[in-house]
């Protein structure tokens, strides 16, 4: 996927990275409430998506956007119920998204087995609600990035990988527990004003040199998702260890 050239942020540390990119999400979502009216964000799971939604939810500043005017989404899902402690959503409220104050039908779930017949029923829709609800275009995408490199639940070789004629799939047969999921797409994800990385830890440094560089498909989803808007990579300097040191 062309598109614009990544830039990257190195911090001390994974607290500081999440702080900063609490700070930047602030700063993008009040920027498209003024310019546009609404603001969509997309989320990220793991354990770096609920450290940034608790510095989003301790942030002195918090309170000077309108959370009610603002859509939450979410990169992928584990195809579980409601409420499974696995699931990216029900981490995300644990670690304090549901005390910023958005509105409960802004909030866009993935639904599980216990609302939809398969994850292919389950991606069709979040397409659906992607296409009623959403801008067509994302203000904020936050991705975590595994060791492997894959990005949402987008693994490399995998077959979902290069889905590009929808914009949510399901996925099957993950090489990462649990095996079943839904994704957002490439081609979704990349339609974004931002798109930020954020990773720490020693684990991730091949990761993420191979997702700055532009590995192939093979080797990195990160890698393939440029967008046509801002696309940084927020790092602790564990993760940025395998970078040139020009980056």
């Amino acid at each position: 996927m062309t598109g614009a050239t990544p830039f990257v942020l190195v911090h001390p540390d994974a607290a500081s990275v999440a702080a900063m990119a609490a700070g930047r999400v602030l700063a993008s979502v009040q920027e498209a409430l003024a310019l546009r009216g609404t603001a969509h964000v997309a989320l990220t799971g793991g354990s770096m998506g609920s450290a940034l939604v608790a510095a989003l939810a301790d942030h002195p500043q918090r309170g000077v956007v309108d959370w009610s005017r603002v859509h939450v989404w979410w990169g992928d899902e584990r195809y579980l119920p409601t409420g499974d402690p696995d699931r990216n959503d029900t981490q995300n409220d644990e670690a304090g998204l549901s005390t910023l104050g958005l509105a409960r039908e802004h909030v866009h779930r993935v639904a599980g087995p216990d609302a939809s017949t398969s994850p292919e029923e389950s991606a069709a829709l979040y397409e659906a609600a992607l296409r009623e609800h959403g801008s067509g275009r994302w203000d904020v995408v936050l991705l975590g990035v595994g060791p492997d490199g894959h990005v949402a639940s987008l693994f490399p070789g995998h077959p979902a990988q290069l889905v590009d004629d929808v914009l949510a799939v399901a996925v099957h047969d993950s090489p990462k527990p649990p095996p079943t999921r839904v994704s957002l797409t490439l081609t979704c994800l990349g339609n974004a004003r931002e798109v930020w990385f954020v990773v720490a830890g020693g684990d991730k440094a091949e990761a993420v040199a191979k997702g700055v560089s532009g590995a192939p498909a093979a080797e990195s989803t990160a890698a393939q998702l440029r967008g046509d808007g801002r696309v940084g990579w927020l790092v602790d300097e564990a993760a940025a260890a395998a970078l040139p040191a020009s980056s």
